[in-house]
């Protein structure tokens, strides 16, 4: 899974490159669909399996803690962007970044090793300049098309909401992108220091974060975006956990194991998947519902790239916060 992630996003830069030298412009209504297809049909599956994982052999009494504290989590987010919009979308990129990195880190660890990253603010900096590549770079890179989805998004609530601090987007981009390169440097020179010996962890990371910086920098962001998280993060994920004991029992397990019959196994397994899709279709409705203008564009698949950008992002906030920071026994991304 892992050369298969190296190797998708390789040959995505090198089917853009080719588009760009061929004088091809991939249009925006295109990008929007590539990008929900990625985003609903690939990648959102995955998601809920790594619940279900996490859940699988817990306590039931743990089970309703996460889930509730997931539902609540996601309403106060979903609060937070109604009010404050700005702050929201501020949100919104940070947690893209802590999921695409936090969870690319894991999978790091269990597969190539992180023997070069030696401390807790190592740790950080690698979160941040791997899962940076998927906001700073396209920052840089493709500043229009960043800015358009960012109004559209915030324009779900306050139209025009993004007009006041535009002028200063030039300057952000700037630090965003000096900011962003000496975390690269920092986390790449850190880790070289203190490779071991044969090196092997530091220069698989290295040559993955220059992978993702090339994939951000010449593949459309809307693309890249929608591409990533079902071509790269799940792929991953799953890499690492065909890679890990699943055996520890705290609960019983949700699909009966092995008392249960085939039949049995297959009806638990449809219980779980319907109860996964109705928790998140009352995510998406109650958005829909609290948001004054829920497809902000007079293109529909621009309003729905907008829509679901933010959407994923309240659900992705629990994802990362219940799913792992607060969960010190397991987590979605467990390493034993």
């Amino acid at each position: 899974m892992m050369m298969i992630s190296r190797a998708t996003l390789t040959g995505l830069i090198a089917v853009f490159i080719g588009v760009h030298f061929a004088g091809i412009t991939l249009t925006l209504q295109t990008q929007a669909a590539i990008y929900l297809l990625g985003m609903v049909a690939l990648n959102l599956p995955h998601g809920g399996y790594e619940h279900f994982a996490n859940l699988r052999r817990r306590a039931m009494r743990f089970r309703g803690k996460y889930v509730a504290g997931y539902l609540c989590v996601a309403a106060v987010f979903m609060a937070v962007f109604v009010l404050a919009p700005v702050i929201g979308l501020a949100i919104a990129i940070t947690i893209a970044v802590a999921k695409g990195g936090g969870g690319d880190l894991y999978a790091l660890q269990i597969t190539a090793g992180t023997g070069h990253i030696q401390s807790r603010a190592h740790q950080l900096l690698a979160v941040a300049a791997r899962g940076g590549a998927v906001m700073a770079v396209p920052i840089v890179v493709f500043p229009e098309t960043f800015h358009t989805f960012s109004s559209l998004m915030i324009g779900m609530v306050d139209p025009g909401g993004l007009t006041g601090i535009a002028r200063y987007f030039d300057v952000t981009r700037i630090i965003i992108g000096v900011g962003y390169a000496a975390t690269v440097i920092g986390h790449l020179g850190a880790g070289y220091l203190h490779r071991t010996v044969d090196g092997s962890g530091w220069m698989v990371d290295a040559a993955e974060t220059i992978l993702l910086i090339g994939y951000f920098a010449v593949v459309p962001v809307v693309v890249a975006v929608g591409l990533y998280f079902p071509l790269w993060y799940s792929m991953r994920q799953v890499a690492r956990e065909l890679n890990i004991e699943t055996n520890t029992t705290q609960g019983s397990d949700l699909l009966g194991g092995t008392t249960v019959s085939a039949g049995g196994v297959a009806l638990r397994a449809w219980v779980v998947l319907i109860a996964g899709a109705l928790a998140t279709a009352i995510v998406a409705v109650g958005f829909w519902w609290v948001v004054p203008n829920p497809v902000p564009s007079e293109s529909i698949s621009f309003g729905l790239v907008a829509f679901w950008s933010v959407f994923i992002s309240i659900i992705a906030l629990p994802h990362v916060l219940v799913g792992n920071v607060l969960d010190r026994q397991r987590g979605i991304w467990h390493v034993p």
